[in-house]
């Protein structure tokens, strides 16, 4: 690892845990957080858990592990070379996406709908409900007992959540803060009205880093793009440019291929100045000056920003929403209610743990069919709504 700059989190100066640890004698604090991610029941159901395609639509799309893992790694090379902390990097991008149920946005949508009663499902808010009481595999504590500094990432992974007085921002505006988020703030306060630390700033751009571009090469495996109407973007158009100017001609799967990674070293390159000429004029001499910042150190210089925009918005309306996809999405949402509404109403036909969180009162039962759904893989939500719907049809319990 390099040398840490004075603004980076230093391991040894960590907030430290909800509940007190003895040191290990191997990893710093950091090190240990990446580990319990890794190791996390909720880390491996991401392999089987959409990211754009269904999983098994085939073996060459990303699924949500694979996209989580090319996060990590963007993460860490920004990090590295702004002198930042490369293991609580890594383990706020490894985290970043644990809380996303079956069948990616569409999915989150779905639950956000058929939870509305008990303040909606939010994939971000998930995610720290995770790490913090539902992965329960220590006998001392419930969760993983994270960092403050890799909770605060993983929370505010979008930017700072309310305002100084209290009042939510951006996409929490109108309806509020999340439950869960709500819940985890009364045991502790992970200053929700600060900026994450830039360890957590780099993690959530390698997060648009790494979508904007593996969305690309999946839609153009898929057939959902051509080079052709790639060459409408004129970020994509000048990379295929320098590709062709290199190469001359080449096959569309080597030239996407090519212009992909010059659109990541482009991207990562943009970061990289325009961070360290944010930092430059701040003048940060701590983590608590980044924390303290109006507005997130690092980000993409405008004209990149720019061009994302219009790669996003192409994506959109050519893959995002390409009939397929959007048919596939259709049917998934309406799965995922159906599989909340039954374990809702039927709580005793959830695992043990998720049964025995439903007991307390309504909103326990309602928020226990949420996680439990939530936790679920692409092909076990299938699988339980096909037995359901055997069960519904044969007069048997379906699970």
């Amino acid at each position: 690892m390099t040398e840490l700059a004075p603004y980076a989190a230093h391991a040894e100066a960590s907030l430290g845990r909800l509940h007190p640890e003895a040191p290990c004698p191997t990893r710093d604090v950091y090190q240990r957080d990446r580990d319990r991610i890794i190791h996390s029941t909720a880390f491996r159901r991401l392999i089987h858990k959409t990211q754009v395609f269904i999983y098994h639509e085939g073996d060459h799309y990303r699924t949500r592990l694979t996209h989580t893992l090319e996060v990590a790694q963007i993460a860490r090379t920004l990090a590295r070379a702004l002198g930042l902390n490369e293991d609580l990097t890594e383990a706020i991008a490894l985290a970043h996406d644990l809380g996303h149920p079956p069948f990616g946005h569409a999915g989150e949508d779905a639950l956000n709908e058929a939870m509305a009663s008990i303040g909606g499902f939010d994939h971000n808010a998930q995610s720290l409900r995770i790490v913090t009481l539902l992965e329960h595999r220590y006998a001392a504590f419930r969760g993983m007992n994270l960092t403050f500094e890799t909770l605060e990432g993983i929370v505010k992974h979008n930017g700072p959540l309310v305002a100084a007085d209290g009042r939510p921002l951006a996409r929490y505006a109108a309806s509020g803060l999340p439950l869960a988020i709500r819940a985890y703030a009364s045991e502790q306060d992970l200053r929700l009205d600060t900026q994450a630390p830039l360890e957590g700033q780099v993690a959530a751009l390698a997060d648009d880093i790494a979508y904007n571009n593996h969305d690309i090469d999946d839609g153009f495996r898929a057939g959902y793009i051509t080079v052709r109407e790639m060459e409408d973007v004129p970020l994509v158009a000048r990379m295929l440019a320098e590709v062709r100017g290199r190469y001359g001609d080449l096959a569309d799967a080597p030239l996407v291929y090519e212009m992909n990674r010059r659109m990541v070293a482009a991207m990562v390159q943009d970061v990289l100045a325009e961070t360290r000429a944010r930092i430059a004029a701040a003048t940060p001499s701590s983590i608590e000056d980044v924390r303290a910042a109006p507005a997130p150190l690092a980000q993409f210089s405008d004209g990149m920003a720019a061009g994302i925009g219009e790669l996003r918005r192409f994506l959109f309306a050519r893959v995002y929403k390409h009939r397929d996809i959007v048919k596939k999405m259709t049917d998934a949402q309406a799965i995922l209610r159906e599989l909340y509404d039954h374990f809702a109403a039927n709580p005793a036909e959830m695992r043990l743990e998720a049964r025995a969180a439903s007991l307390s009162d309504d909103t326990a039962r309602l928020r226990a069919a949420g996680d439990f759904v939530a936790g679920m893989t692409d092909m076990f939500a299938i699988k339980a709504y096909a037995a359901i719907r055997s069960g519904l049809a044969n007069g048997a319990p379906p699970l």
